[in-house]
């Protein structure tokens, strides 16, 4: 069976790292972030056509490697259960069942962790102070009841 997992969390919770370690242990690695970096994107947030065309494009890749049997980890935010539920939709037909892991991480150290990046490689994005607190203010928990989750 083919194994996805959702990284969950907001700016700055540590979700590339944990995406990085599952990489590293054999699953493909798709991440907004990296692939904004690999078409010369520098600044985040990103414009809504580059997201949209980002989004397509990884959607198909998940597919084609859900298709090719390959585990895939989602070092994504996945910052809203409908963004998580639509995900999840794409997945259905193949009968996969995501996993979700969750980092919660409080506001705090999410901001320093952000403040601290210095846009060395495609996980390194610095966002403002105020963006890094909209995404966390907005952000919403994953629960149990939208299936497998691992709390980290």
């Amino acid at each position: 069976m083919v194994r996805v997992v959702f990284m969950c969390g907001p700016a700055g919770s540590g979700k590339s790292t944990i995406a990085r370690r599952l990489e590293a242990e054999g699953m493909v690695r798709l991440s907004f972030d990296q692939e904004a970096w690999e078409r010369g994107i520098r600044r985040m947030p990103l414009s809504d056509d580059a997201s949209r065309e980002i989004e397509s494009d990884l959607r198909e890749r998940l597919v084609g490697l859900v298709r090719e049997g390959r585990d895939v980890v989602l070092d994504f935010s996945f910052w809203s259960r409908a963004m998580r539920e639509e995900w999840r939709g794409l997945l259905e037909p193949f009968g996969v069942i995501p996993e979700t892991i969750y980092l919660p991480t409080d506001r705090a150290t999410c901001l320093d962790r952000v403040m601290a990046r210095a846009r060395a490689h495609g996980d390194d994005y610095v966002l403002d102070p105020e963006t890094v607190l909209i995404y966390f203010d907005h952000f919403e928990p994953p629960s149990a009841d939208e299936g497998p989750l691992t709390v980290e």
